[in-house]
């Protein structure tokens, strides 16, 4: 190694000189000192394998200890903040997947509070003065908004997948059209789900069509399920073809085998009503004869995660029997923030008004356009510096539900120079609170379908910052 490296090296501090340093003092003191210690070790070592790897041209004549302070002191607030962060989502994304799918409502919040604080009648009967099971609390509520005879929830709806063909096709046939043998978000794919279950797959019909007499031929005496699965994130288009529900369960019927649909997303209300795409309920599926509906408590449902089995008596009865249902069971938290979300749904006006997912996708244009012009007035206000567009924009539901469906909007187009596009995206995303964006057509922008009322002020107060930085010069 060169002897100017070396000397550069040499002149890094050590870890316990910096925890005695003065202007590291309080972010020291504010953290236990074993994770202080741990997070300035890593930012030394950062430091050193730049200047290790830095060409010989650029090394600096001697270490500059504002600048490397200045990286010490931003390791350890990053090492005081939690892993699980508040963000905003101005991505236009309403059930977004990476940033933890649906907001929950204030009545949900209220109860996880009140359940969470407090013990609670999870597993105690209060007439009885008995034990009970946490698969009674809602069962009474889903048959009132749904009609179903029985109801099981779990963690998620993979485990009510993996639980029903466990449960109903264990070492036997599951017959399933080849184009609903879909993967979505995290690689989680049906046929591998199917396998670990220990049902045995049987498809029939081609990608794009399959008919009833597809099924019908593939039935035999080792066949224990007829399967539909809503195509969740894609569409096939053009020359397709696939069995209705309706049709599927006269076949099981005929036969004297159990239909299970599963619904990925699942929603109560027919958003169709509003001006978007077609989703199916989980009530149309009741209806149409389906012996078991499975779907997200996350997704367009708008509570938290969980998995929902809906349908016939007997089939629910079996699956709660099954060891599994008890490895896969929800918890109390769970449970709270479902029943709350589920209870507003009893007045559907209500659901609309106060279910943060279903408030966002039927926003109307106007609102959001008066909303995109407020903001970008405080935003020109306060920040001079800050080149503001208001353009139209096109959001997204996410989640894997209603993919054809671009939800109109109005979304803030940003640009800060001398910054370039990708480095403002960059600084706004690793801010406090981090702001989510998207970069399109030479700007950063904020579509103000996802912004919630609460946003505002942390959000103006991220941009401030990030312009601040942007205007001070690098020592």
């Amino acid at each position: 190694m060169d002897p100017a490296r070396s000397r550069l090296l040499r002149q890094l501090p050590g870890v316990d000189e910096l925890l005695r340093h003065p202007s590291l003092a309080p972010l020291v003191a504010s953290l236990p000192r074993p994770w202080a210690a741990a997070a300035l070790r890593r930012a030394l070592e950062a430091e050193r394998r730049r200047l290790t790897s830095c060409p010989a041209a650029e090394l600096p004549s001697s270490l500059n200890e504002a600048a490397l302070l200045k990286q010490l002191a931003a390791a350890l607030r990053e090492a005081g903040q939690a892993s699980l962060r508040r963000v905003i989502n101005a991505t236009g994304v309403v059930i977004h997947t990476n940033l933890g799918r649906s907001l929950l409502a204030e009545a949900a919040l209220a109860q996880l509070r009140e359940v969470a604080a407090h013990y609670s009648t999870l597993e105690y009967n209060l007439a009885r003065g008995a034990r009970g099971s946490r698969q009674d609390l809602l069962e009474g509520l889903l048959k009132e908004l749904t009609g179903c005879e029985g109801a099981l929830i779990v963690n998620n709806n993979a485990a009510a997948v993996l639980l029903a063909l466990n449960t109903l096709a264990k070492d036997k046939e599951v017959v399933i059209s080849r184009g609903q043998l879909v993967e979505i978000g995290g690689s989680f794919r049906l046929p591998e789900i199917m396998r670990v279950s220990g049902a045995l797959l049987r498809e029939v019909g081609t990608t794009n069509k399959t008919y009833l007499h597809d099924y019908e031929r593939a039935i035999n005496s080792e066949t224990a399920l007829l399967l539909k699965v809503h195509p969740s994130n894609f569409r096939i288009l053009g020359f397709a073809h696939e069995v209705e529900l309706p049709e599927l369960v006269a076949l099981g019927r005929k036969y004297d085998l159990p239909v299970l649909e599963d619904l990925g997303s699942g929603c109560l209300v027919d958003l169709s009503r509003f001006g978007r795409e077609k989703e199916p309920t989980v009530q149309e599926a009741l209806r149409a004869g389906a012996d078991l509906v499975l779907f997200s408590g996350d997704k367009l449902l708008g509570g938290p995660q969980a998995g929902l089995a809906l349908g016939s008596r007997e089939v629910v009865a079996r699956l709660r029997q099954n060891p599994l249902a008890r490895a896969l069971r929800p918890d109390k938290l769970t449970l709270a923030a479902l029943e709350a979300t589920l209870r507003l749904y009893l007045e559907e006006p209500r659901a609309l008004a106060e279910i943060p997912t279903l408030r966002s996708i039927i926003q109307p244009v106007p609102l959001l356009r008066r909303r995109a012009r407020s903001l970008a007035r405080s935003l020109k206000a306060r920040l001079p510096r800050l080149q503001v567009e208001v353009r139209p924009s096109e959001g997204r539901v996410g989640g894997g539900a209603l993919p054809q469906a671009a939800l109109p909007s109005f979304a803030l187009a940003l640009n800060l120079p001398p910054l370039p596009p990708h480095q403002l995206e960059a600084l706004l995303r690793r801010g406090d609170p981090p702001v989510i964006s998207r970069l399109e057509q030479g700007a950063v922008l904020l579509d103000v379908l996802t912004l919630q009322a609460e946003d505002r002020a942390p959000l103006l107060a991220a941009l401030a910052a990030v312009a601040k930085a942007a205007a001070t010069p690098r020592p």
